[in-house]
């Protein structure tokens, strides 16, 4: 063979090869951008997936921050109910105290002028009762005159001293009291001792024991007893200041309807 035709040959084979090649090249563009553009579409889709996960997330946070401020909402909603409810009962209490202040001053108009009464009374029933520790209840009830017209002095304690001052003379009624005084006899003061059964009878008796006395509702003046009582007024005189032991004693009292 010559060199011509093996030149030849050479060049025919380098041109199918390149041709091969060529069309290799040719072949693998499209291949190429579809690579890309799975790429693309891949890489769109992560994206859109991250998006996705973002937003969800974003989704879950306020839901759960919905359910949080729900939550709050009917806590508020049942604390509000409650204050309310609270409120309520406040007012109708400051309606009642309010009530009563009103009252209040009702009473005060009506009991002021009833504490003048029972002052008065209780001054009439000390001087028209049996004359025993006369000059401690008369200046008991002095006390209250001077006190009802004292503005240092509040309502109530006003009112409470002069029941003290009735409590103090009913147990006066249920009591037996010896206290020495001087007594007007004849025209004369002599010192006595006084002693008073309650509100039933009311004697004196000289300091020497020899002379004794009743008191006469009646005459409003004392009736001298006879000396057989004198023993039993020294007895009970005893009796009434701690000095002796219980016993039993005889004196005169006053009739029914001279006591009235």
């Amino acid at each position: 063979m010559s060199k011509v035709s093996n030149r030849t040959k050479i060049a025919t084979a380098l041109f199918g090869v390149l041709a091969i090649a060529s069309s290799n090249l040719v072949a693998a563009d499209p291949l190429s951008d579809a690579q890309k553009a799975d790429s693309q579409i891949h890489a769109a889709a992560a994206a859109s997936q991250k998006k996705v996960n973002k937003y969800f997330d974003q989704a879950q946070d306020m839901l759960f921050e919905y359910g949080n401020v729900a939550d709050e909402r009917e806590s508020l909603k049942a604390y509000n109910d409650y204050v309310a409810t609270l409120v309520a009962d406040q007012e109708a209490t400051m309606k009642l105290i309010q009530d009563d202040i009103d009252g209040v001053d009702a009473l005060r108009q009506g009991v002021v002028p009833l504490m003048f009464k029972m002052v008065d009374a209780l001054e009439q029933f000390v001087k028209l009762d049996l004359p025993f520790n006369q000059e401690v209840r008369q200046a008991r009830v002095e006390r209250l005159k001077t006190m009802l017209n004292t503005a240092e002095v509040t309502l109530a304690e006003k009112y409470r001293l002069i029941l003290d001052a009735y409590n103090i003379e009913r147990e006066y009624g249920s009591k037996m009291n010896a206290e020495q005084g001087q007594l007007e006899i004849n025209g004369k003061e002599i010192l006595v001792d006084f002693i008073n059964f309650g509100r039933v009878g009311l004697y004196a008796q000289s300091l020497d024991q020899k002379s004794a006395w009743k008191y006469n509702p009646e005459t409003k003046g004392w009736d001298k007893l006879e000396d057989s009582y004198l023993r039993s007024i020294t007895k009970a005189i005893r009796q009434a200041r701690g000095q002796g032991a219980p016993d039993m004693f005889a004196l005169p009292i006053p009739a029914a309807e001279a006591a009235q």
